[in-house]
């Protein structure tokens, strides 16, 4: 048995290794805590949109260095990017177009376009006869004689009720889709001097019965009960040109000059095109 002297001995053995320990904890807990000062958060620094003195102008934020291009901001050939020249809607391709072209705006067509215009670009996709606002018709007078930059601009800027496709669609793809839309819009009357030599042009009906396709394929379409345009006389909103300017003062509304006819109400049938 341990003597009591051995006993405090002992005692005092393990009370001085507890005040090391928490000694040690302290010494570490104050590394730590050293650790997380908040220089950082309390330094000098400037907040966006605030004045400072420390320039002579009193703005934080300075100006860009001239010449200066931002990251994809890089944008030398204008129309390339936009659709517009001067400021208005440009009618050209502005690289040639080839089959691979048109074969590349289809597939990109067919992705982006067809829900709300459908394959044969007659405004009547799948989401439209579900209720959503009536899309454009490429085959009207008025789309078939818009310049290509306007299908550019409304890809890129969305128009009325679409949204803009900037995001999805790559500058290069858009001008695919555009010619492609003229080629869909020459396809709908095109007529055998329209095609190379040699080459053979066949109707639709012809088309249909090689296909198997029933006969009602080629009736005419019927609007949907759902089908909403939200305009007074039925017709498509139509805005006006980029770079038309004000009319005045009625120019806050939407430029009607160009609208095609009154859309049929629902239950009645417009032409298939």
């Amino acid at each position: 048995m341990l003597s009591a002297g051995n006993r405090e001995e002992g005692v005092g053995s393990s009370v001085q290794k507890l005040n090391k320990l928490v000694a040690f904890g302290a010494l570490a807990a104050t590394l730590i805590l050293a650790g997380c000062r908040q220089d950082m958060q309390d330094e000098p620094k400037f907040f966006p949109q605030r004045g400072t003195s420390f320039y002579a102008d009193g703005r934080s934020v300075r100006p860009q260095v001239a010449n200066t291009v931002a990251r994809n901001q890089l944008h030398e050939n204008e129309y390339f990017y936009t659709g517009l020249i001067n400021g208005k809607e440009g009618d050209g391709m502005p690289f040639p177009v080839t089959m691979e072209v048109l074969e590349r705006g289809q597939e990109r067509y067919n992705i982006y376009c067809t829900p709300c215009h459908s394959r044969v670009g007659n405004g009547e996709g799948m989401i439209v006869q579900r209720g959503y606002e009536k899309a454009g018709n490429f085959h009207t007078a008025r789309l078939e004689a818009a310049p290509l930059g306007h299908f550019f601009h409304v890809m890129t800027n969305g128009y009325g009720a679409m949204p803009d496709y900037s995001a999805q669609v790559a500058p290069v793809d858009r001008w695919a889709i555009v010619a492609y839309i003229r080629a869909l819009q020459l396809s709908q009357k095109a007529t055998q001097a329209d095609v190379a030599a040699g080459a053979h042009v066949e109707t639709l009906s012809s088309i249909a019965e090689r296909e198997g396709l029933p006969a009602a394929f080629l009736n005419e379409w019927t609007l949907p009960a759902t089908s909403v345009t939200g305009t007074p006389d039925n017709g498509l909103f139509i805005l006006p040109a980029p770079g038309a300017g004000a009319a005045g003062p009625g120019a806050a509304t939407p430029s009607r000059t160009n609208a095609p006819p009154a859309a049929p109400s629902a239950g009645q049938t417009v032409p298939k095109q």
